[in-house]
Formats: C-alpha cells, structure tokens, sequence
C-alpha cells in the first residue's frame, strides 16, 4: 500500500477526515476531531492499537512504538509498504473503531456512527 492507498482505505471510513496540523507533508485521518492514523514525511505511518496488539507487534518486531505517541498505545512502521495491503487495512479499521469507541454517545450519534459499531 502506498500513501493513496492508505488515504483511499482510511476515508471510506465513517466520518472520517483528513487534514494536515504538521504541514502538508502529514496526514493526519481523525473521526471525531480525534486522530487515529497519521502519515508521515518519510513514508512512515502510525496508528492507534489496542493494548493487546501493541504488545505483540511491538515485542514480536512487526511494528516498533510510535515515537511521542507509544504511551497512548500507537505504534509505527517506517514504511506504509512494510505490511500485506489487506493486513495493514483491517489494522487502520481497527484504529478508526478503536478512536470512534471513545468519543462520546452524542458526538457519534451526530457523525452517524450507531452504538454498536466500535
């Protein structure tokens, strides 16, 4: 997958956006006003992780702790291409379900997302 590819995959998310607090040079896709993927600069991407999964990729070496977000349980990959296309898909779908969990009841009543959608 490539930096389109993960735009593609992660805007046909519900109500996510897109948008760029770094420079342009960064996205970052929210739901909510909430991040839950962000690519950088150099072709690295980082995205939210259950506890769980931060523990077994980061200890198994598939992904390394994302530097200034790892205590929120994000991790990195120096390069999108790094993981399977559909892998890294149903990890950034994971993120989104993740994020949106957390915001609250009105907030995802109005972006449309229902209650039982993570």
């Amino acid at each position: 997958m490539d930096r389109e590819g993960v735009g593609k995959v992660c805007l046909a998310l519900p109500a996510a956006t897109l948008d760029h607090p770094f420079g342009e040079h960064h996205d970052a896709y929210r739901v909510g006003g909430k991040m839950f993927v962000m690519v950088g600069e150099q072709g690295g991407i980082s995205f939210k992780v259950s506890d769980i999964a931060y523990e077994v990729l980061t200890e198994s070496g598939h992904a390394r702790p994302a530097p200034y977000m790892a205590r929120a349980k994000w991790v990195n990959l120096p390069r999108i291409d790094d993981w399977p296309d559909d892998e890294l898909a149903e990890h950034l779908a994971i993120a989104h379900g993740i994020v949106a969990a957390k915001l609250t009841k009105k907030v995802r009543a109005e972006l449309g997302l229902s209650d039982s959608q993570p």
